[in-house]
């Protein structure tokens, strides 16, 4: 599985970004889907994962309410709506796929990881 994500950007606070993750190599909807991020100096978290219909979702506390992910299984591709940006949220976004039903909160259980997209929010 090859995955290419976009998107990233330097932005305001309070300003929105979406990211894109495009995948290939794989049927899309045999896929669990997450984006992770890691900020300079600390370890890679969990932001949000959705389930290979979209129909189940979860979000890291940090960002509920104001991320959402999304996925068009018609594109191979999952989104990450992020809106209300904060200083603290600037970091490296990273999608990451695993070949299942299930998803997760730890980054071990994803076997496919896109190159990164910076995101920084100046306050």
């Amino acid at each position: 599985v090859q995955l290419q994500a976009c998107g990233g950007g330097l932005v305001q606070a309070g300003g929105s970004l979406r990211l894109s993750c495009a995948a290939s190599g794989r049927t899309f909807s045999n896929l669990a889907m997450a984006w992770f991020r890691q900020a300079p100096g600390k370890e890679r978290e969990f932001v949000a994962r959705i389930n290979w219909s979209g129909g189940r979702t979860n979000r890291a506390d940090a960002v509920k309410g104001r991320f959402t992910i999304s996925r068009d299984n018609a594109k191979n591709t999952v989104y990450l709506q992020m809106n209300s940006l904060k200083p603290e949220d600037t970091a490296v976004y990273y999608c990451a796929a695993h070949l299942g039903v299930r998803t997760y909160e730890e980054a071990a259980e994803y076997e496919y990881w896109g190159q990164g997209t910076q995101v920084t929010v100046s306050s």
